[in-house]
């Protein structure tokens, strides 16, 4: 008898440990020194610098637009596609040496510059090559959508594009369904690109200070990985109530057992 209480009490011990604790499914709780709202603002300002694969959405405008016909791609009702394919196919893709290649101008390297220097790159290519400075050039140089992957514990996984210029971890979870209960909301890891190669760096979403790291806004081509919690391995509930329930058919198997085994 004493082995079966010793054998129930370890039970309850292991299964009262495999309930999710509440603080760890909250988001941006207070767990330290108070962020400084000023400067998340200054910090996250930065301009996102141009990487290799990314597609720039170009448009060049002058006095007379027709003459920059060749310079700009099709219009929408041109091509039957969505606005991903759109922008794949219109686009200018950073090659592996950092180049994009615009008619009549050749190559252009843009590896490392914002948006805004490249519009400047270009407009001076168009003056030196193009045009007068009476044409009234006006060149704008856009991301073609911000493309990125979200795998593991969400609600749907896979690769997204959305079409705006700033999106924070928040809203790129988001947009994949939601991290579940069984998700481990402090270690979202997020799989970067760079010059020299993939660096992953990783983010508490629950607490209120991750909105002052530097991965607080996702980049194109991220991949955005949230692991499960060990809980879920385990299959003995998320909640109070699921591992109730496992303890009281547990126990009543035990039960049984124990009977079956003094009958005999």
């Amino acid at each position: 008898m004493n082995r079966l209480l010793l054998l129930i009490g370890l039970l309850l011990c292991v299964l009262s440990t495999s309930c999710i604790p509440h603080k760890d499914i909250v988001y941006l709780q207070e767990k330290g020194t108070p962020s400084d709202s000023t400067q998340v603002m200054v910090e996250q300002q930065k301009a996102y610098r141009v990487q290799i694969n990314d597609i720039l959405n170009i448009r060049i405008k002058v006095l007379d637009q027709d003459n920059a016909t060749i310079f700009n791609p099709v219009g929408e009702g041109e091509l039957n596609a969505s606005s991903a394919e759109r922008a794949y196919f219109d686009g200018f893709m950073v090659d592996l040496h950092g180049n994009i290649r615009i008619p009549e101008l050749g190559k252009i390297n843009v590896l490392g510059y914002p948006t805004e220097d490249i519009e400047g790159l270009i407009k001076e290519k168009l003056l030196e090559e193009q045009f007068k400075e009476t044409a009234n050039i006006f060149v704008t140089v856009k991301l073609a959508g911000l493309r990125f992957t979200v795998n593991g514990e969400v609600g749907s996984p896979g690769s997204i594009t959305l079409f705006q210029e700033r999106v924070n971890i928040f809203e790129a979870i988001a947009n994949s369904g939601e991290i579940p209960v069984t998700g481990n909301r402090k270690e979202v890891q997020i799989i970067r690109q760079y010059p020299q190669g993939q660096k992953i760096h990783t983010l508490d979403l629950t607490d209120i200070n991750v909105m002052n790291s530097p991965y607080y806004y996702i980049q194109p081509n991220d991949i955005i990985y949230v692991k499960p919690l060990k809980q879920k391995t385990w299959g003995t509930g998320t909640t109070g109530r699921e591992s109730l329930t496992a303890i009281i058919s547990i126990l009543s198997l035990l039960t049984t057992t124990f009977l079956l085994i003094n009958r005999t």
